[in-house]
């Protein structure tokens, strides 16, 4: 399996993946560490964090997944949301509690 498809298996077989330095107990960025705390925020207790500092293939990698040159990234059901910028920008107005309200409910 080549790193795209590594990458479209995470993102599609997760409902809230993000793609960050560190790890969500220990961002490594202050970036990552924002896009935690929004998630924390919105209540979000079971998503997929990968750590791109651990594999320089999807830390590339994900960068051509969604065109987009910036980590962290933040999928939800398999769409590509933004980074930190965009997820508190979308927190502050609400619609990234929207969009996450549309997930099926965890178990």
């Amino acid at each position: 399996m080549n790193t795209q498809q590594r990458i479209d298996e995470q993102v599609k077989g997760n409902p809230v993946v993000l793609y960050m330095k560190g790890d969500a107990r220990f961002p490594q960025c202050g970036f990552s560490a924002n896009a935690v705390r929004i998630l924390n925020a919105l209540g979000v207790k079971n998503f997929l964090s990968v750590d791109v500092l651990q594999d320089p293939e999807i830390r590339e990698g994900i960068k051509q997944y969604a065109n987009w040159p910036t980590i962290p990234q933040l999928y939800i059901q398999g769409e590509f949301i933004g980074g930190s910028d965009i997820m508190t920008e979308m927190y502050q107005s609400g619609e990234l509690k929207q969009a996450l309200d549309k997930l099926p409910p965890q178990a």
